[in-house]
């Protein structure tokens, strides 16, 4: 069974910096693209930032050169380094593996950018 884990999150304030890393517990076969979305309160899901399989990536315009995703195919992983973070950065994150058998979500993280 595979499981997007989630970690990173938390309160910081404006200007701050936060990683957020995504982990998967079970094997995933032939991924495709790792990304992070975000849902800020009353607000639909949009996507943040996304790595495809051959290393390119892709930005929201509102994160451009402040948000910077990686990965670690060998562990499954991808993260989001998060730097001059502004409140209306405030939002719950998920992580979201794409393969091309299946869709695989995390449970989401909580960040909160606040004075």
């Amino acid at each position: 069974q595979v499981q997007l884990v989630e970690s990173g999150g938390g309160l910081v304030q404006p200007g701050g910096s936060l990683r957020l890393s995504c982990a998967a517990s079970g094997s995933i076969r032939s991924i495709t693209a790792m990304g992070w979305y975000r849902q800020a309160p009353g607000k639909q899901r949009e996507l943040v930032a996304v790595i495809r399989n051959g290393g390119s990536t892709n930005y929201a315009d509102s994160v451009k050169g402040r948000f910077t995703i990686s990965r670690d195919n060998g562990k499954n992983t991808v993260y989001l380094q998060m730097n001059s973070l502004k409140p209306e950065d405030t939002a719950i994150y998920y992580c979201n593996v794409v393969s091309v058998f299946s869709t695989y979500w995390g449970q989401g993280t909580q960040v909160t950018v606040s004075s």
